[in-house]
Formats: structure tokens, sequence, C-alpha cells
């Protein structure tokens, strides 16, 4: 909170002013202060044969279910690359805080495990969640704990309807569906304040409270115009400020605020509900949505459905300012349903690499990991279950490192 801010009246808690809650096992906090974290540099660069090399530690995260399968694919991806591009090495280490981690320990992750990530040039997720252990637990503690704890204010979600997959939408083309969404990622409806009064008693409340500051609304909508303007492309704001009478009436007033700054980039102010609507009836009409938490959220996931699934939902979770590291995932689930089966679409753990090499620099990287995903697609030979073949994640991994490898990619 800015200094001179008044003071948030009623029940916050302590933690909160600190930066994230860690909830343990036994339901005690543990609380990590991210600006106590001090990031060194560790990209780096020699000569050698008049190629510069730039050197990125990557740390893993495979998680529960299908993440270890599709972290996997990510890798093979990674020294594929390495292998085709002299100026590019990747050094990755892979970290084992997973559901066992929490069975085991009472938490997803060791309590330095900030200390630890904040040493890499970006974070991997593969997928959290185990029947084990509730998902309030296992997200807060470390998909949570990683957003909030280094700063990763802004989800970036790409909806785009690749050639050779088709949409549940009658009529629609890739030239229909090609969109960004911008999730504020840090605050709003999942700040994780709340709690429970007369619990266990027929007079049982349970509260939990959005938190919007100023400058968290303000830095989201900012980057969001700022993307809009470079893609040439228009801008919905999405809230619910006829219902949500003070944040969401907040966000609305800000956003007209932000946008008389843009006056070259077309925008507009849509209901959440009115969003959903036209995603589905117009959606050739969006260009960059931005969106608190929730309702980012929410709409993220149903632009997947509108191109292929999840298995094409590939995320960043950035922090801009790149004091700390960006994390990069593929935001299907651990699916345990078809966990340790090889069937896992690996196409939204490829694409969360482009957008990482992206984060990092090479553009031109991501650019190549989307062609390649989308020749292997239109070609219609390999394909996992759930775009109706029989192929395997490695055969389906296997064949877009090759499209990438082949002169035409």
């Amino acid at each position: 909170m800015p200094e001179g801010s008044p003071a948030l009246r009623g029940a916050i808690p302590r933690v909160f002013t600190l930066g994230i809650a860690i909830e343990s096992k036994d339901s005690n906090l543990c609380s990590v202060a991210p600006s106590r974290l001090k990031r060194e540099r560790v990209i780096s660069a020699t000569e050698s044969l008049d190629v510069t090399v730039s050197n990125f530690r990557i740390a893993l995260l495979p998680g529960d279910g299908i993440g270890p399968e599709v972290t996997s694919a990510a890798r093979e991806l990674l020294d594929a690359i390495t292998a085709i591009d002299p100026s590019l090495h990747f050094q990755t280490e892979a970290f084992s805080w997973d559901a066992e981690q929490y069975l085991a320990t009472g938490s997803m992750m060791p309590s330095d495990g900030l200390a630890t990530l904040a040493q890499f040039d970006a974070i991997f997720l593969g997928a959290i969640g185990d029947e084990r252990v509730p998902d309030h637990i296992s997200l807060r503690q470390i998909i949570f704990a990683i957003r909030q704890g280094f700063n990763q204010y802004i989800n970036l979600r790409p909806v785009k309807l690749l050639g050779g997959v088709s949409t549940p939408l009658a009529g629609r083309g890739p030239d229909d569906l090609d969109m960004v969404i911008v999730r504020e990622n840090s605050e709003g409806e999942y700040s994780g304040l709340g709690g429970t009064l007369f619990p266990d008693s027929d007079d049982e409340v349970a509260l939990q409270t959005s938190v919007f500051s100023r400058r968290g609304v303000e830095r989201v909508l900012r980057y969001a115009f700022e993307l809009a303007r470079s893609k040439g492309r228009p801008l919905s704001s999405v809230s619910k400020g006829n219902a949500l009478n003070f944040t969401g009436v907040f966000w609305d007033e800000v956003f007209s605020e932000i946008s008389a700054e843009y006056p070259d980039v077309p925008s507009n102010n849509l209901l959440v509900d009115a969003a959903a609507l036209h995603l589905v009836q117009h959606p050739e009409k969006f260009g960059v949505i931005v969106a608190s938490n929730l309702f980012g959220d929410i709409l993220s996931d149903l632009g997947a459905a509108l191109v292929g699934g999840l298995g094409f939902a590939a995320s960043a979770n950035l922090n801009p300012e790149r004091t700390f590291p960006s994390m990069f995932e593929p935001v299907h689930g651990s699916a345990p349903d078809i966990a340790g089966k090889n069937v896992a679409n690996p196409v939204a753990s490829l694409w969360a690499v482009g957008m990482m090499l992206a984060h990092l620099g090479r553009v031109d990287w991501e650019d190549a990991i989307v062609a390649a995903i989308e020749s292997v697609l239109v070609d219609g030979i390999v394909r996992t279950p759930d775009l109706g073949g029989t192929s395997t994640t490695s055969e389906m991994t296997t064949a877009i490192v090759n499209a990438l490898k082949a002169p035409s990619a």
C-alpha cells in the first residue's frame, strides 16, 4: 500500500502486508516477504566462433498427474532448440514440489522455495492437483505463492484457433478466433483474504474479501492497452460494475481514466456476462481482453473451449519489470484420469515454452514453435486422443520437434 494511503478497515490479516500466505498442513500460516528476496542476474553471454550464447537457467516444477509428462515434452523442445540454435543454451533443474511433498512435509514447497526460484531466469510449471490434497491448499501453496510472491501481476492467455483444429462455433475459422486475454494475476478476487464466522452453527458465515488497488488495476490496464496498441487490435475491459458496487465500479472508473491516455486504441467496457455471450456469438470482434483475476480466469477457459480445448491453453505469469522470474504453464490441470498413460496433448506445454522464450527476448522462437505446432495439426497424421487420434504425448511432441527442425518451419 502506498505511503499515506488510508488503512484498510476491518480484519485484514497481517500476512497481507508481508506479501503472501502459505498455508501449512496444520493450518498455521508461514509468511514470505518477497521484498527480501534478492534475485541475482544469472543470464550470461560468452563469445565463441562469433556467436553470442545466451545461457538461461530454467526451474522445472513438473507437479502432479500429467504434469511430469508435459514437462518432459517441454524439456525435449528446449533440448531441440539448443541443438538448432547455437546462440541459446538452457540449464534446467527440476524440483519435486507436489502432492507427495505436501503429504510428507505438510507444505507443497519448502520454506525457502521462493528464494531458490528467484535465482532462475524463468519457471516452467507442469500441473498441480491431486485428490489427496484439497485444491485450495495445493493451488495457494505453490501457484498463488509464486504468482503473488514474485509479483507476477500479468497473466497472458492466447486464444487462437490454429489450422487443423475445429471449433464448436459453426461457420467460424482461424480468422475469427485470434485474441489475447490479459488477466490481473496478483490481487482481486483471489487475494486470499477472508474467514469464517460462527463455524459449525446454523449461523455460519463465510467471507471472501476482494482487494482492488489503484496501483494493481492501473498497471494491468496500461499493460493491456500497450499490448493492444502494439498489435493494432481493439481492447475490451470486462467487469461487473452494475452489481459489484465497490470493486466493479472502481475498475470501470480506472478504465475510463486510462483509456483517455490511449485515444488511438479502440476500446469498450463490457459486463462479464455480456462478454461471455459475445465471445461465443461475435468472437471476431475481440483483440485484447483485460479483466480481473476471477473474470479473466473464467473467460480464458471459455476461450480455450472455442479453440480446441484446454490442450491448447498456454499461459504466462509475468513480472513485467523482471525483478523476479516469470512462470509459464499449460493450464489444463493434472488430469488424473489419464496420468501416466502418455496420451496428454502436449501443445499447451510446448506453446508455453514459446511464450517463455518470447519473454526471454526470443519472439522468433515463439513464432517458430506455434508454426511447427500448426503444421503438425494441419497434416493431421499425429494427433492425441483429445483431438480424435491415437498418438501418444511422446509421438506428438516428436512430430512437432521434427517440424521445427524442418527447413520450412
